[in-house]
């Protein structure tokens, strides 16, 4: 009878119930997890990327499992190991962090969004490239904001580019400035564009008067085939040289785009758009799902990060509110300022959000098309914008 009793003892002392009340706040992780695939699943919020996030979570919180090791990055970080000790110690999902570490998931899911953009909405108005570098005004005033409240300016700059409104772009960038911070700021991120339909509403009322909402755009003039098959090319080589950092992210953007517009590689294309794109989202989805550990996550930081990433969110959409107003003023009302709010990255989201306000202020108005061009624009100046952090706090 002792025998059986001690080997009962044995699988209850090493199975992960044992220790699952040791630490009440891995219960909230899991509770927490939970939740998140509620809102995944059932509220569809940014579901691709959530669902993959809070799986993610669930498993690195659960005692035992042993898929995560925390400790093991703090000695990649510090230098004493590299990514082959990974390899030989690491469980599952620090094998998979590894990639975004590398910075190599990020750059994959920009290939799968070039390849799903049409840059024409934004090369027939190349004044749309303004209203997506306004719409980036809440990454500098979070950081700023950020600082103020006491991180340091890597962290500081990883909470910033929430307000691109650009996941892909705001986990590149926090990998390599901030890493710890990693599981809150993408959570934040991905949890703000999927609201983006219940955030920017309220401020475009109160940024733009109801004539502003009503006006009407021309419509756009047709881009040939040929200034399509540029623009990759030319805007690659532009930005690339003027802030080498971005190359991982502009490169693999451009090259989708381009595998797109060229018309000789539609395999590639659609390659791209499907199934990398959708095995890098499950990869990138549970690898930093993977990094909410909960005595790194459960801190006041983590509840300062999703203040400030809301404050972020806010002030970029105001930010290209207020330039599009400027144009509706210098343009006698040819401009309708709620394309400015579409200069966040979140695309096509952000555009559709534009839409709806437009056509609520006058049901003949059409602002898609008009709002696509800052919507992808905006996409670009978020990847300037990390390019330009990655420099200065590197």
């Amino acid at each position: 009878m002792s025998v059986i009793t001690e080997t009962m003892s044995g699988i209850w002392q090493n199975s992960g119930f044992a220790g699952l009340f040791s630490d009440p706040r891995q219960l909230i992780m899991i509770a927490a997890a939970c939740v998140l695939l509620y809102l995944g699943i059932v509220k569809k919020f940014e579901p691709l990327l959530l669902v993959g996030i809070a799986f993610g979570m669930l498993l690195t919180n659960l005692p035992g499992s042993g898929v995560y090791h925390p400790e093991l990055w703090d000695e990649v970080m510090n230098h004493t190991k590299t990514f082959a000790d990974v390899f030989a110690e690491g469980g599952f999902l620090d094998i998979l962090y590894i990639g975004v570490k590398a910075g190599i998931y990020p750059s994959l899911i920009f290939l799968g969004v070039g390849a799903m953009t049409d840059f024409g909405p934004l090369i027939a108005n190349p004044k749309s490239l303004l209203l997506g570098a306004a719409a980036q005004l809440g990454i500098y005033c979070a950081l700023i904001l950020a600082v103020l409240l006491g991180f340091t300016g890597p962290e500081a700059a990883s909470i910033g580019i929430i307000g691109g409104a650009d996941g892909p772009t705001a986990i590149l960038t926090t990998s390599r400035l901030a890493p710890h911070l990693l599981g809150a700021i993408a959570i934040a991120a991905y949890s703000y564009m999927a609201l983006i339909p219940l955030i920017q509403p309220p401020l475009m009322r109160l940024v733009t008067t109801k004539k502003e909402r009503e006006t009407k755009m021309d419509q756009l003039r047709e881009v040939s085939k040929k200034e399509k098959i540029i623009f990759p090319i030319v805007v690659a080589i532009f930005v690339i040289l003027l802030l080498p950092d971005t190359a991982p992210l502009i490169g693999c953007l451009m090259l989708g785009n381009l595998f797109k517009e060229c018309g000789v590689v539609d395999r590639l294309s659609d390659t791209a758009q499907n199934a990398l794109m959708n095995i890098v989202t499950i990869f990138l989805g549970l690898s930093v799902g993977a990094t909410t550990v909960a005595e790194r996550f459960l801190t006041w930081s983590t509840i300062k990060i999703v203040i400030l990433g809301l404050i972020a969110f806010a002030f970029s959409t105001v930010g290209g509110l207020l330039l599009g107003k400027l144009m509706y003023k210098l343009t006698g009302g040819k401009v309708n300022p709620l394309i400015g709010s579409a200069g966040v990255s979140a695309v096509p989201m952000a555009a559709r959000v534009s839409q709806v306000e437009g056509q609520k202020a006058n049901p003949s108005n059409f602002l898609l098309m008009h709002a696509m061009g800052p919507n992808v624009a905006g996409v670009i100046g978020s990847a300037v914008a990390a390019g330009f952090l990655l420099t200065i706090f590197g």
